[in-house]
């Protein structure tokens, strides 16, 4: 304990009442904190959860010491005046009074007297009939790499009076590494000289555990996070690469005859999520005086799934340019995703467009149909056979043909287009765009059309993204 030099006038202890309630207090929001960490889920890929759960680990080994605190606060209090008229029984202590976290001890530079609290032996697992250990063998149960920092510390305190206050790891005789935080000041006598050394050693060992473990997950959490930024950069800059960039409608330049299409397409991001998907769109003039449209959605998001989606898109239209019918062409694609390195499930629609007889041939692969308006009516073209891409192995995609007329709207889209929430339980997404028939029929160009959808859709709070193609045919 300090000398009595440092004491100029005696302290006021304080009222008992008020460190009962303080007591209480702590006791009570350490519950309360203890139940919010057994309640925090936390798995191994939850690095926000780790993060939370280690917070409160460290909460609350705060709140234990302090009611280690008040509990010796109150221990040195005087007894209340009922405490003397009837005994109570002694509490029993609980599990984390089992092993004392604070202790005291005192080096007299004079005598050589060394002496240590009960609490102190505890810490340093050391039995008391083996004695105190002397200011000079104290640094043996250190780690070699702290007994500088002892050696400092004390010599500073001794020769310069100076208080010492740090920490350094011991090695007890049971062979555990415990952390200990150790304060003291030098004990003068009546000449000004230092006569002893007192100080308070703490066992900080878990509360030290506890802030790495919040370090460490508040550092995973930070890196994670910048994981993420730099996968949803790339697969922007990816998707921005690969899907066509229209600025208002697209017209082919061959296809000047009666029967050309007017193009215009946009992709819809997620509303509530920062991930990119797998979806696509795309529109291309073939050499033979043709074009190919075509929609589709790869499974996943982020950098994987737009990259996958990268090489569906340019096998679909190196095939596409090669002369491939849309049914066979889903065949190969089927092929390509089976056997690609990262496994997946895709949907896709393509359709071949003649100008000339103004045919569309086109086949699906789980995917929803094309939505024909013609004169303010619309409905959905009856789908070929197809399944899932990457599904199963050999399968065979069937194709269909539709013959449209001047002043048709075709609308392609993936299924990512409208929220699975209870509001649209009872009108799915086909049935919102086949609702908006009388107002493609005012249309004039598929800009047009494109901002209807867009107006109906574009704002509202969709899991997934999704991909709109609007065709209009010439008169």
């Amino acid at each position: 304990m300090p000398s009595h030099i440092y004491a100029d006038r005696p302290a006021q202890p304080p009222e008992p009442g008020s460190v009962d309630a303080l007591i209480s207090q702590t006791r009570r929001l350490r519950g309360e904190v203890d139940a919010v960490r057994r309640d925090t889920v936390v798995d191994d890929d939850d690095a926000r959860g780790r993060w939370q759960r280690a917070l409160c680990d460290l909460a609350v080994h705060h709140l234990d010491d302090l009611g280690d605190h008040l509990d010796q606060l109150k221990q040195g209090l005087p007894p209340a005046p009922e405490a003397l008229e009837v005994p109570q029984p002694a509490p029993e202590p609980g599990p984390e009074a089992q092993q004392s976290r604070v202790g005291s001890a005192e080096w007299n530079l004079l005598t050589d007297e060394v002496n240590w609290s009960d609490e102190l032996y505890q810490i340093f697992g050391r039995a008391p009939e083996s004695g105190a250990l002397p200011l000079d063998e104290l640094g043996s149960t250190l780690f070699a790499e702290d007994q500088p920092l002892l050696t400092t510390m004390v010599t500073d305190c001794l020769v310069d009076g100076r208080a010492i206050d740090g920490e350094f790891r011991i090695v007890r005789t049971d062979g555990c590494v415990r952390t200990l935080h150790m304060r003291g000041e030098p004990v003068l006598d009546a000449d000004g000289c230092t006569a002893s050394m007192w100080a308070v050693l703490r066992d900080v060992s878990e509360l030290r555990r506890s802030e790495r473990a919040v370090r460490e997950s508040r550092d995973s959490l930070q890196r994670q996070r910048q994981i993420a930024q730099t996968e949803h950069r790339l697969a922007v800059e990816l998707q921005e690469a690969v899907l066509p960039s229209w600025r208002g409608s697209l017209g082919f330049p061959q296809q000047r005859s009666t029967g050309a299409l007017d193009l215009a397409a946009h992709y819809l991001p997620s509303a509530t999520s920062a991930l990119i998907g797998g979806d696509w769109y795309d529109a291309l003039e073939l050499p033979d005086g043709t074009s190919m449209l075509t929609v589709g959605d790869l499974t996943g998001h982020g950098v994987t799934a737009t990259s996958g989606m990268a090489m569906m898109l340019g096998a679909l239209r190196g095939m596409a340019m090669a002369g491939i019918a849309p049914g066979p062409l889903m065949g190969w694609l089927n092929q390509l995703l089976e056997n690609s390195v990262q496994p997946a499930l895709g949907s896709a629609l393509c359709c071949r467009y003649d100008p000339a007889s103004r045919t569309l041939s086109w086949a699906q692969a789980g995917h929803p149909a094309p939505l024909l308006f013609r004169g303010g009516t619309g409905r959905a073209l009856l789908p070929p056979e197809g399944v899932l891409l990457g599904a199963t192995s050999g399968a065979v995609y069937e194709q269909a043909e539709e013959r449209l007329e001047p002043g048709d709207v075709l609308v392609l889209h993936t299924d990512g287009l409208s929220p699975r929430s209870i509001e649209f339980s009872r009108t799915d997404g086909v049935e919102r765009l086949l609702a908006l028939a009388p107002r493609f029929a005012g249309t004039r160009s598929a800009q047009d059309g494109l901002r209807l959808v867009v107006e109906e859709f574009g704002e509202g709070d969709r899991e997934d993204d999704a991909c709109v193609l609007v065709a209009r045919v010439g008169s």
